[in-house]
């Protein structure tokens, strides 16, 4: 078995970055097979057709879990600490999460404000206590998916991507990546929702900043869960459009990542990461 993972190691060592990326989805999907299989037919999914959020969270939940596992496999092949990958612990990365956090759900909270304030959106929940409890589990889910999602497709695809291209090529093809694998998830009628998914990424590549080589996912961790938090809260207040905007703005079929508003909330994001970074 030695000689096997030798030449495991000497492949991912030595491969285009492209096809090391490539080597470590093929190995994540092959390894959530076995537990996907079984858990969609318990969950009564049936792809194409985009699970429920009943059905989507424990198949996220199987699949991200593995994540960490898969790189750290990487991390060990290539003879590198795992915080290669962006995933170490002090009191500066708690500190940067939590200020993203802050920026993320307020911003985003602001956003819809002015919506509201403007008559663009209305609002329908009445079960209070219900919302209370979306509020404080939205929290605890946006850390966790965040987590996951930043250590994959910032830590690794975008850190890896880093070492033979420029920053703008990078986080724009690793940020297109990201956008498109949400489709799995998501369907196909969340296509609109490419561009601003496509931003977000790029978005959270601004926020990562590097320490000795190694990148820190503090902040594009905080900012991803802040908005995580923010749109579980809000989705769970029934916020709906009330049509005096055009789609374009407010975003089409009602999805808010496909409005220039939500181009222009994030575009200003990426204005006060680049303010926080140091010159």
């Amino acid at each position: 078995m030695l000689p096997f993972f030798n030449s495991v190691g000497f492949f991912i060592t030595e491969a285009p970055t492209w096809l090391e990326i490539g080597f470590f989805f093929l190995i994540w999907s092959l390894l959530w097979l076995p537990i996907a299989v079984p858990l969609a037919i318990a969950l009564r999914w049936r792809p194409p057709k985009p699970p429920e959020i009943s059905q989507k969270l424990p198949l996220l939940a199987s699949l991200y879990l593995l994540a960490p596992v898969v790189l750290w496999g990487v991390a060990r092949l290539q003879n590198l600490p795992f915080a290669t990958f962006g995933w170490h612990w002090d009191r500066s990365v708690l500190t940067s999460l939590g200020v993203g956090v802050g920026i993320g759900a307020i911003g985003l909270i602001l956003l819809f404000g002015l919506q509201t304030l403007f008559g663009l959106i209305r609002w329908a929940a009445q079960d209070w206590r219900s919302l209370a409890g979306a509020i404080a589990s939205g929290l605890l889910i946006g850390l966790a998916i965040a987590g996951i999602e930043e250590l994959v497709f910032r830590g690794f695809v975008f850190g890896q991507l880093l070492q033979d291209v420029d920053f703008w090529t990078s986080a724009i093809a690793s940020s297109i990546l990201f956008a498109l694998l949400h489709l799995i998830w998501e369907g196909v009628e969340n296509i609109p929702q490419l561009p601003g998914l496509s931003l977000m990424g790029v978005v959270l590549c601004l926020a990562v900043s590097f320490k000795a080589g190694q990148p820190d996912l503090g902040l594009a961790w905080g900012l991803h869960a802040g908005w995580i938090w923010a749109m579980t809260s809000l989705d769970a207040a029934k916020f709906s459009y009330t049509g005096r905007a055009p789609d374009w703005l407010t975003g089409l079929d009602g999805k808010p990542l496909a409005g220039f508003a939500a181009l222009g909330f994030l575009l200003a994001t990426a204005g006060i990461v680049l303010a926080m970074l140091p010159s």
